[in-house]
């Protein structure tokens, strides 16, 4: 994500040569700053946890589901909704000045897409699957061709015209039938990943009566053509807790419930083998699963266990022959790759296939008839490695660039000699290829076209390593036009995210050409709370070691302006959701770093919510950050939650941005923490909040509407930069 800038009137009057603009275009550079920020009232509220007491002024903003949804708001609402709104206006207003720069970046950024695109197709069980763009629409149509591809299209969903009219619109998983006449899709126009499922007969193109809502937005066949399993979620807390089957053409409110996560650390889903033999549960936590599969030909049957959840004991289930091969941290932390006979599932019938290794963690792996494919990570970087069944051959892809993204892509097919696979780096636009695995020879189906032109020679990518305060080498990657100057005078983007053991590798961005071209220096920390290095660099940046994640990025910053690469006064942060957290901590922790900052749906107000376990997501995210019911788990919490940590000092230029339908870090975080900032901060620079009232985690929806918020954010980076023009 990206934002705003602040650019002076008079000087984009000069260049637009307005005489008679409207008043806002009229707002000087005084009136600009006289414009007042709103104030939010204050009531007192006390948390009293472990003899601590936390006073919270600004706790009344939050409102529950029942609140938002009503027809009529009731009075908390309304003042609710009054300051969010007065916080967009006065974002707004501030930034006025920058209103022709955001058009301009808006039309540049959407003027690399190509209008008319379409997805590379895959064959699944005799047809073809795609789905295409047409010009100027932001959503796809859904379409599959029988045999070949040049049979006649049809389109499965016209998404077009089913969002059309709607404020927020998304499609979850498409599901299609083994007899491929019957399609199972979801649908969410909330933005709460609250999906509604309906049936299409394909064949007619009819819909069926049966509608299931409060589902995961996907379903899994039973081989019966008629029988699906699917996931609900908690009405209050949207955990995925509850496995149905459900018979085509009858009543959903009579489906079967067959399996419910009752520990509530842990969520559920349920998908089928690649070999369409068995339908899987799977229930989750962060250091913790466990399996459970059933014959797809039998629907009725019972399900059995494949390793009763331990914890610590982390395993994933693929199905080949008579064997299930499993992908587990079993006295392994980097994982290692296991075999068992599915009638013996269970640990004590594992034996090994690829052991554990100190420097390479074990991603995950794709079962081809005569191929194994394992997906690995070393040095930070990700590796594709080939081995054959009989073991004649076993050997690594090659890539190329310094800093690169490589992942084996959707290969539903069983018996082929072809892998699918993605490429992409921060100077090659993300990329699709067919990789044949007996001629070791590769053909690029697909590379993202950027509309203009667009030449990967103009850009020169970097990876270097940072040395942080406990002498740990953390890696960065980077990327800039060929031309900018490394003597520090070139302003930096860093980014950074270091949870969940999320690795955030390099990837191409169109979007981020914008900022590239105008003299920025990108640059992703691969900081610990991540998983770049292997599975210790998640473990040292999480519970009792999360600061670990805060310090690093510091050090990046650091190191980056020791380098020359930039210099304080150059130098920007920016991180979303948990990364948005990052923000928080780092704002506190080292203010005078960073000329801009730009949080985006931030999780600042931490030990609140996590001693909330009615919001959605803390009960199964207390091995991540640590359960505060604990002592020890809440005061160190407490001494990193950004919003705990506020003081009357000077902070950076900030831009916060939120969603209110946000079910993952809920609106009223980021809208009391920049109340709070604006109540005892010392400083006269920017704090701006930009509360998107239709959308939700994840932003807007469609392919065109989310670029109007890149737009504000690059504005807001590249006025404070000094490159607006």
């Amino acid at each position: 994500m990206n934002k705003l800038t602040f650019l002076v009137l008079v000087t984009a009057l000069i260049f637009t040569g307005c005489e008679n603009a409207s008043n806002e275009a009229n707002t000087t550079a005084d009136s600009i700053d006289m414009i007042n920020p709103p104030v939010a009232r204050k009531e007192a509220h006390e948390h009293l946890m472990h003899g601590d007491s936390r006073m919270d002024n600004y706790f009344w903003m939050r409102l529950s589901d029942e609140q938002k949804n009503a027809e009529t708001p009731d009075a908390q609402t309304q003042e609710v909704l009054d300051y969010l709104n007065a916080e967009n206006d006065y974002c707004d207003q501030k930034l006025a000045h920058t209103k022709e720069l955001q058009e301009t970046l808006y039309n540049e950024i959407v003027g690399r897409i190509a209008q008319t695109d379409m997805s590379v197709p895959s064959k699944v069980n005799g047809y073809w699957y795609y789905n295409r763009y047409e010009e100027g629409q932001d959503y796809a149509f859904y379409c599959r061709k029988m045999g070949e591809m040049d049979a006649p299209e049809e389109v499965l969903l016209d998404g077009p015209a089913m969002g059309k009219g709607l404020d927020y619109f998304a499609v979850g998983g498409l599901s299609v039938s083994t007899n491929n006449e019957i399609l199972i899709y979801g649908v969410d126009t909330v933005s709460r990943r609250q999906y509604t499922l309906y049936f299409k007969n394909l064949t007619t193109g009819e819909m069926y009566a049966d509608k299931i809502e409060n589902t995961t937005g996907s379903a899994t066949w039973a081989n019966d053509n008629k029988t699906v399993f699917y996931t609900r979620k908690d009405p209050v807390t949207l955990r995925s807790y509850r496995i149905y089957k459900h018979v085509l053409g009858t009543d959903a409110a009579s489906d079967e419930l067959v399996y419910e996560e009752t520990d509530e650390t842990f969520s559920c889903g349920v998908y089928k083998t690649k070999s369409r033999k068995y339908i899987m549960i799977g229930s989750w936590q962060t250091l913790s699963s466990e399996y459970r599969f059933l014959d797809a030909d039998n629907p009725n049957g019972e399900w059995t266990v494949v390793q009763p959840r331990e914890r610590d004991l982390e395993y994933r289930v693929s199905h080949y022959g008579d064997d299930f091969y499993i992908t587990t941290n079993l006295n392994a932390r980097n994982f290692r790759l296991m075999k068992t006979p599915v009638a013996t599932p269970g640990k004590s019938h594992w034996t090994e296939m690829i052991a554990h290794r100190e420097d390479v963690l074990l991603e995950g792996i794709e079962i081809f008839k005569d191929f194994l494919i394992i997906e690995e990570r070393k040095d930070g970087l990700s590796q594709i490695r080939i081995q054959k069944w009989d073991g004649s051959e076993d050997y690594y892809m090659e890539f190329q660039d310094p800093a690169y993204t490589a992942y084996v892509g959707y290969n539903p097919e069983f018996d082929t000699h072809t892998l699918r696979y993605g490429y992409t780096s921060l100077t090659t636009p993300s990329s699709t290829y067919e990789y044949d695995l007996l001629a070791r020879e590769r053909t690029l189906l697909k590379q993202q076209e950027v509309v203009g032109g667009f030449s990967p020679d103009e850009y020169v990518s970097e990876r270097i390593y940072a040395t942080a305060a406990d002498g740990t080498k953390v890696p960065v990657s980077l990327v800039y036009r060929k031309g900018t100057p490394l003597d520090g005078t070139a302003p930096l983007l860093l980014y950074g995210y270091g949870s969940y053991g999320n690795s955030i590798d390099p990837y191409f961005s169109s979007v981020r050409l914008s900022l590239l071209d105008r003299g920025f220096i990108y640059a992703i920390a691969h900081i610990r709370g991540g998983q770049e290095m292997g599975r210790h660099w998640y473990e040292d940046g999480k519970l009792l070691k999360k600061r670990n994640t805060f310090t690093d990025f510091i050090d990046c910053g650091n190191y980056l302006m020791a380098e020359g690469y930039t210099s304080k006064g150059n130098l920007y942060a920016m991180g979303g959701s948990a990364g948005g957290l990052l923000m928080g901590a780092i704002v506190n922790m080292a203010p005078d770093m960073w000329n801009g900052v730009v949080a985006a749906v931030p999780f600042v107000d931490v030990v609140t919510t996590m001693l909330d376990e009615s919001i959605p997501l803390t009960t199964g995210e207390w091995d991540e950050w640590g359960n505060p019911n604990d002592k020890a788990y809440y005061d160190y919490m407490k001494s990193y939650s950004p919003y705990d940590n506020v003081e009357a000092k000077a902070y950076p230029n900030m831009l916060v941005t939120t969603g209110y339908w946000d079910s993952q870090v809920q609106y009223w975080e980021p809208a009391k923490w920049v109340a709070l900032l604006r109540d005892v901060k010392t400083d006269d620079h920017l704090l701006l909040m930009h509360c998107d009232m239709e959308s939700g985690h994840g932003g807007a929806s469609g392919r065109f509407k989310t670029h109007r918020e890149n737009a504000l954010v690059f504005a807001f980076l590249l006025d404070l930069a000094g490159k607006a023009n």
